[in-house]
């Protein structure tokens, strides 16, 4: 096992949330894994803060609809890919870096039928391999925290766009800078690679060309929510040992305490951002 953490793809290979577990898990419930519904995987797939309500917010703020093809930057295992074919009628191209999560996210696409119109490539969002304007929106859900040059991940969902294009994603942010330990623990635990505070943000999207569109504070929110994850994540934690299945790193769990406490305290925070491509 990886005891220490070099890139997102070292945190992501033994993240507690994988295809194996969720299909364990689903196994046990169903006592076959015949015939799955995209509606099984929800509970098990959006590994994103807000679950479903936060998918339909994005999708509200970047007007996803039937047709719309959509870039799903840092995509995972496809959870809020597979969400947003199923229910708003969408064309999704994600990507991934993480090989393991590419391969698990073809093998839970497939078993719901939805690979036609969903499919996780692997590839980094500095360097994304698609073609100049051929996307309506690109999404992502507290992932670029792992991208250590945003404003190069921007720029290439800015290239990647058509003309009108929107771009709404969520992300951690910064309201003050963490001490050296808690950066050190947040990158051996989370592969935290850098954290920008929302002002900055606004500064790369407009520097890359974006019109900034709405800015959301979300860390009272999330104050709430990680409390419930850290809760799950623990309980996460002995389901996954007991399956023989990936069950995180101490750091993880370690960090993921100190980053519940640094959010409820507004040191970090998250933030949802939304833009537009004009020309």
């Amino acid at each position: 096992m990886v005891t220490e953490i070099h890139s997102a793809i070292d945190f992501y290979e033994r993240h507690p949330i994988s295809c194996e577990i969720i299909l364990k898990k689903l196994d046990a419930a169903r006592g076959h894994l015949n015939d799955l519904a995209p509606e099984e995987l929800f509970p098990h797939d959006q590994d994103h803060y807000g679950g479903l309500d936060a998918n339909d917010v994005l999708a509200e703020r970047a007007d996803i609809g039937q047709g719309t093809r959509i870039a799903d930057f840092c995509a995972g295992l496809g959870g809020p890919s597979r969400y947003f074919s199923h229910r708003y009628g969408a064309d999704v191209t994600g990507i991934e870096l993480t090989p393991a999560r590419v391969k698990g996210a073809e093998e839970l696409t497939r078993r719901v039928g939805l690979q036609d119109s969903v499919r996780v490539i692997e590839g980094n969002v500095m360097q994304v391999p698609l073609p100049e304007s051929s996307v309506d929106v690109v999404i992502s859900q507290e992932a670029l925290l792992h991208v250590p040059d945003k404003e190069r991940a921007l720029s290439e969902a800015y290239r990647i766009l058509k003309p009108g294009g929107r771009i709404v994603f969520t992300d951690w942010v910064a309201h003050s800078p963490l001490s050296d330990s808690d950066r050190k623990l947040m990158w051996q635990g989370m592969a935290v690679a850098d954290l920008c505070s929302l002002d900055r943000y606004a500064e790369l999207l407009q520097r890359v060309g974006f019109k900034v569109r709405s800015i959301d504070d979300l860390t009272g929110e999330w104050a709430e929510i990680l409390k419930v994850r850290l809760a799950m994540y623990q309980k996460l934690r002995k389901e996954t040992q007991e399956a023989g299945t990936p069950a995180g790193h101490d750091a993880f769990y370690e960090s993921y305490v100190r980053f519940v406490a640094l959010v409820s305290d507004a040191t970090l925070g998250g933030g949802r951002f939304a833009g537009q491509k004009l020309a």
